[in-house]
């Protein structure tokens, strides 16, 4: 049996509100376990709650309701959240959020340092981190002086070098053009293929959600939908109706059916989804 590393129990949260409104659940009675080594994609519209959820996985944010266990810790134990935020690590979609020093590398250090990592073990982890992530080369930089995608890099060398043993990323491509998107996932592959991290990934792009081993959809607060990719991106139309595309060669082989060629929806990748049309139109010829 998968070892569980995170388990929300009937999660409910709400936005404290202001005098004379009324609170509304941002989240209401989420239920989810998040098992070892294991990439989850989040997936929904604006406002669903999916980044509200992201922000409960290392304390960020404290349930209202319901609650939320981290490597078998309580979020909402004061006294454990250091530990919470050293064992899970988060991205956000804005690199400059997270970037605080004037040296790639001192930036990359900061966490450890906060942490009391020893000065020879913080070395060892920066460089490590920046190799990881292709920006060794520009430890001596300015980070403001480098692109959007080098920025947020860097932002995600700075959580493994506090050497998360899960990472939570929340829209880290959002505001990255097609080889900054990417290049990030790239990084969050190798990082679960050399480190056998558990990665989350909340994300607007159903191209990257494919690469996750299990998609959870959210709409207004709730879970709706939890499966593999293969199970849930078939699902079009339920998607649609949420808000949702489909990646674009589910989309095509989709419009291909409406049409009356029967064709399967579990074509994924452009080359699964190429090598389904191969075989349909040679069997044609």
């Amino acid at each position: 049996m998968d070892e569980t590393v995170i388990q929300i129990d009937n999660l409910t949260f709400f936005y404290t509100p202001d005098e004379g409104e009324t609170a509304e659940d941002v989240l209401s009675g989420v239920s989810l376990e998040i098992e070892k080594g294991s990439f989850v994609a989040i997936l929904g519209h604006n406002g669903s709650g999916k980044s509200t959820l992201a922000r409960h996985l290392n304390a960020l944010l404290l349930p209202k309701g319901g609650s939320v266990t981290v490597f078998g810790m309580d979020t909402k134990a004061e006294d454990l959240t250091l530990e919470i935020r050293r064992r899970v690590g988060m991205v956000f979609q804005n690199p400059d959020n997270q970037i605080v020093s004037n040296v790639v590398e001192e930036d990359v250090a900061f966490a450890p340092e906060n942490l009391g990592v020893p000065t020879p073990e913080i070395r060892r982890r920066v460089d490590e981190a920046l190799k990881m992530v292709g920006m060794y080369g520009f430890r001596d930089h300015a980070p403001h002086l480098l692109s959007g995608g080098q920025k947020q890099r860097v932002a995600i060398a700075g959580v493994l070098a506090m050497r998360p043993e899960c990472v939570a990323f929340d829209e880290p491509t959002a505001m990255l053009d097609p080889q900054g998107r990417r290049d990030v996932m790239d990084i969050i592959e190798k990082l679960r293929r050399e480190y056998g991290s558990t990665v989350i990934l909340i994300t607007h792009h159903m191209e990257e959600a494919v690469r996750a081993d299990r998609v959870v959809v959210m709409s207004d607060g709730k879970v709706v939908m939890d499966g593999a990719p293969r199970e849930v991106f078939p699902r079009v139309e339920e998607l649609e109706a949420l808000g949702l595309s489909v990646p674009e060669t589910v989309r095509l082989l989709w419009e291909m059916r409406k049409r009356g060629v029967d064709l399967p929806l579990t074509a994924l990748t452009v080359e699964e989804c190429a090598k389904v049309l191969a075989d349909r139109y040679a069997v044609k010829q």
